[in-house]
């Protein structure tokens, strides 16, 4: 029997996207092919921690929970998000300087209070005790020491992987703290106390948390990207680009990049298990796997996956809406904010893209991820609900 696993990456306001899709996965799919896909794995990071949260929270009712997921996003204002007002504005050094409580550009209560009350908590409890899911991982990045903490909450006599050296595994109940802490954009957010240590945003280091789900058992895993591969930017010629248009790329490389890494290592680890049974025979992976447990190493196994990337370039959605939409804002920041966001030199606008939690720019961003789902449901079908061999990847 095959282990499933979902598995969603940061992104900032990108993660609407993430809505989309599972909106199709439990809105639309179940009427289509008559049954509702399952989960025993969900893992998220950043943005995708959130998502990640609110469908654990809600697998006894998915459909439901999608619609309240959906509204969470469409219902939002820009300043309901980033909010900054005066006193903000007075604490911004502390955001340079450090000293006295954790600062951010934005004021965090906002956002804090949207995941402490929209997020049915309890029923997260539940639906772990009754095995509706055998676990949730939430990932943050340790400020101190720079590593990734994988916060995992899972079902009574679920194993727990070990820490690596990269990697620490922290059993724990997922609270509201863990998910903020995931969310945390450096700078634009104050990281979090946790214990005795700060977290901030887990996509840092572990953008597309694969690896939790694969040491969690997975052997089938669905991912959603935020992201458009071999994606080409143009730039007008004679202009030196802005630090919008630089931070953006930026952001790029350093949060969106990592899932084209992780499946291309998925798909390289599962080719040469494939030629090593071609080789060598079926017995191929008990002796290598005996070898490993010999001095204490974790087996292989194939990982099969199914990536869905947004077929536009979010970017690109970004400096269109911009063109056509004013998103409300605080008086104190609007003209500003928006003014930081405001297309640079090329015809994409990355940085809004992450900072764009307006109401309108998640709908559009939440259609596409539902039509991109829809277009290849035939494929999700046959990944999800048949046990077909070799891997499967959409873009």
């Amino acid at each position: 029997m095959s282990s499933f696993g979902i598995v969603m990456s940061g992104g900032g306001a990108r993660g609407a996207y993430e809505v989309g899709v599972l909106g199709y996965l439990y809105r639309e799919f179940p009427r289509r092919y008559g049954r509702i896909p399952h989960f025993d794995v969900i893992c998220g990071t950043s943005v995708g921690a959130v998502n990640s949260t609110a469908l654990a929270a809600t697998m006894n009712d998915p459909e439901t929970g999608m619609m309240l997921l959906n509204d969470v996003w469409t219902s939002q204002d820009l300043g309901d998000v980033l909010h900054f007002n005066l006193r903000q504005a007075t604490r911004l050094y502390r955001v340079w300087l450090g000293g006295g409580p954790a600062a951010g550009i934005f004021d965090p209560r906002p956002l804090a209070l949207l995941i402490s009350h929209r997020i049915p908590w309890r029923q997260l409890v539940r639906n772990l005790k009754q095995r509706l899911i055998s676990a949730l991982t939430v990932s943050a990045t340790n400020v101190r020491t720079g590593r990734p903490t994988v916060y995992i909450d899972r079902a009574m006599g679920v194993p727990l992987p070990k820490s690596g050296p990269r990697v620490v595994i922290q059993p724990s109940h997922i609270l509201p703290q863990h998910v903020l802490a995931s969310a945390a954009m450096p700078l634009v957010f104050p990281p979090v106390r946790i214990g005795n240590d700060y977290f901030c945003d887990g996509g840092i280091r572990l953008n597309t948390p694969t690896s939790p789900a694969i040491h969690m058992g997975v052997d089938r895993m669905f991912v959603i990207g935020v992201t458009t591969p071999n994606r080409q930017t143009e730039i007008r010629m004679g202009r030196t680009p802005g630090a919008a248009f630089l931070i953006g790329k930026a952001l790029d490389a350093l949060m969106l990049d990592h899932i084209e890494h992780d499946v291309q290592r998925m798909q390289l680890i599962n080719d040469l298990l494939a030629d090593g049974n071609a080789a060598f025979g079926d017995s191929f992976l008990d002796r290598l796997n005996a070898a490993a447990a010999a001095r204490g190493g974790l087996p292989r196994r194939v990982i099969r996956n199914f990536v869905l990337h947004p077929s536009l370039d979010i970017g690109l959605l970004a400096a269109e809406h911009l063109t056509s939409h004013r998103p409300k804002f605080t008086r104190m920041m609007g003209q500003a904010m928006l003014r930081l966001l405001e297309v640079g030199e090329g015809r994409d606008a990355d940085l809004a893209s992450y900072l764009l939690f307006d109401g309108d720019f998640a709908r559009m961003l939440i259609d596409l991820g539902r039509q991109d789902a829809a277009r290849h449901g035939d494929q999700i079908a046959e990944f999800l609900l048949c046990n077909q061999p070799g891997d499967q990847t959409s873009s």
